[in-house]
């Protein structure tokens, strides 16, 4: 049975379909318009929560897009994706997967929603504005010394899939004008990877062939 990934263009299931690519799995990918719960409510009765990834693997199902790699990597390995126990970069590893997405993202979905995706009138642009200096302070303090480049075990890993989603989404928020030069560096390295682009190629390609919007990260609801 296929693996079937339900994404949103550039949400967090962008982690997920980066992994999917990277590791050479054959998926099927299904598109949803942002919010799912609000612009596709059939789809809470395969996923009640209503977020954004639901990968479907068999009988297994998972939500959220960091384990997912793991999981991907894990369960489809041997893969360099992975770091085993054994190695010197697995603690590195584990908290870079968790670093890029409660650290990282968790602030820039404060940002998103309070500055854009609410009615003008529930837009909150002091919360925006401190979860956007959390963000930025945490990427500067967090990031670190990047080993060959990237974040553990001196090889590209799911945990640099999680931070550079976190990357994503900033630049989409126009907010990688203040990323320190190594994050830029580091950004620039990781969107480079022929793995991101077939991605965001196949992205492209499920959005024109299903018919479903772009997430727009700029613009507001209608008022």
């Amino acid at each position: 049975m296929m693996i079937v990934l339900h994404h949103c263009s550039d949400a967090r299931s962008f982690r997920p379909l980066w992994a999917l690519e990277k590791l050479g799995l054959p998926y099927a990918l299904r598109m949803l318009s942002f919010p799912p719960r609000a612009a596709a409510p059939d789809y809470l009765a395969i996923n009640p929560l209503g977020t954004i990834p639901l990968l479907e693997d068999g009988d297994v199902r998972m939500t959220e897009s960091a384990a997912i790699c793991q999981y991907l990597a894990g369960r489809y390995g041997p893969s360099s994706l992975n770091v085993a126990p054994e190695e010197p970069g697995y603690a590195a590893f584990l908290n870079g997967l968790h670093f890029g997405e409660a650290t990282l993202t968790f602030p820039q979905t404060l940002v998103l929603r309070y500055r854009r995706l609410e009615t003008p009138e529930r837009r909150l642009p002091q919360v925006a504005e401190d979860y956007e200096r959390w963000f930025l302070s945490r990427l500067r303090k967090g990031l670190g010394r990047l080993e060959g480049g990237f974040y553990a075990a001196g090889r590209f890993t799911a945990a640099d899939i999680s931070i550079g989603y976190a990357l994503l989404l900033a630049t989409r928020l126009g907010l990688a004008e203040q990323f320190t030069p190594e994050a830029a560096e580091y950004w620039v390295r990781l969107s480079a990877r022929p793995a991101y682009q077939r991605a965001r190629d196949a992205q492209q390609a499920a959005l024109a062939a299903q018919d479903v919007p772009p997430t727009d990260l700029k613009a507001g609801p209608p008022s």
